[in-house]
């Protein structure tokens, strides 16, 4: 766990897109916080309650289909519990899509009302969509907006610049560039983010972050793990992650010379593999441990 605490990514244009997104909040009506379904609490940043203040907002858990089903309804329970608005999607489907604009509008529901009387039906909804990086709020918008308009890549830092879109007659989303926090205080919070891509590899040790995984899914989702690498639940229950990744590498036949594990390969195939689903539906954020969650 110590050698978590060094993951920090916070380059340069993180503190522009902070400034951009204050600078901003006064053209919009409400703001779609959009989290991973897999890590709802770690994927929340915590700097965003104050920056976007008292804005109405909502809570889109993205990628729903990479996640344990059971466990996104009771995140949906748990966020409706602490009053706020929460829908499930996966972009990549389509899956929840139709449910967004209508959520919006019922959150927004008092300051419509108050428009109408005052003349202004019909008034254009500007949504302004944050997260951090690799949540999926490029698909997000191309899914809404219809069109392959705003960059997608599977990798953290992308979107640099902010950007409106029609999604609709009178409804308009406004994209931001993904961002982190300076800190993460709770180094589980920085690991479980490098787990879903969010951190960019290239300033991680894969290999024992990998290890770290594969003893979250041996506590947690044995089955899954010991039936995608052909593993010995029983014999996987005693072994520390850096074995199971020794052992799966052995498994796959990753050898390099004198027969050694390449446990460098055996490390980004067990990350890729958690991150594209290929384990299965996993959750690593689970509600019952997040009562106080805030947005």
């Amino acid at each position: 766990m110590e050698e978590m605490r060094s993951i920090q990514w916070f380059p340069g244009h993180m503190t522009k897109t902070r400034r951009k997104i204050e600078s901003q909040l006064k053209l919009i009506d409400a703001v779609a916080v959009l989290l991973d379904a897999r890590v709802p609490y770690s994927s929340c940043n915590p700097d965003l309650r104050s920056i976007i203040n008292n804005k109405p907002r909502i809570v889109v858990l993205n990628k729903c289909d990479m996640a344990d089903p059971a466990e996104t309804k009771k995140w949906l329970s748990l966020f409706r519990q602490n009053n706020i608005a929460a829908i499930a999607l996966d972009c990549k489907t389509g899956k929840g899509l139709n449910a967004f604009i209508p959520a919006v509008k019922n959150v927004l529901s008092d300051r419509i009302k108050a428009w109408e009387a005052k003349g202004m039906t019909g008034r254009t909804i500007k949504v302004m969509v944050v997260g951090i990086p690799n949540v999926g709020k490029s698909s997000f918008i191309n899914r809404m907006t219809k069109q392959n308009r705003a960059k997608v890549e599977d990798r953290p830092g992308v979107t640099r610049g902010n950007q409106w879109y029609t999604i609709g007659k009178g409804f308009d989303l406004l994209d931001t560039p993904g961002v982190l926090w300076p800190k993460f205080d709770d180094p589980s919070v920085g690991e479980k983010l490098a787990y879903i891509g969010s951190v960019k590899d290239e300033i991680l040790d894969t290999e024992h972050l990998s290890g770290r995984l594969l003893e979250y899914l041996r506590d947690t989702y044995p089955s899954p793990l010991c039936e995608r690498y052909k593993l010995d639940k029983t014999e996987v229950s005693s072994m520390q992650g850096y074995e199971i990744l020794e052992m799966i590498g052995r498994k796959r036949g990753m050898l390099i010379s004198g027969g050694e594990i390449d446990t460098e390969r055996a490390a980004t195939t067990v990350l890729d593999e958690f991150r594209n689903a290929t384990l299965g539906k996993l959750t690593i954020d689970k509600a019952e441990e997040h009562k106080d969650v805030r947005i």
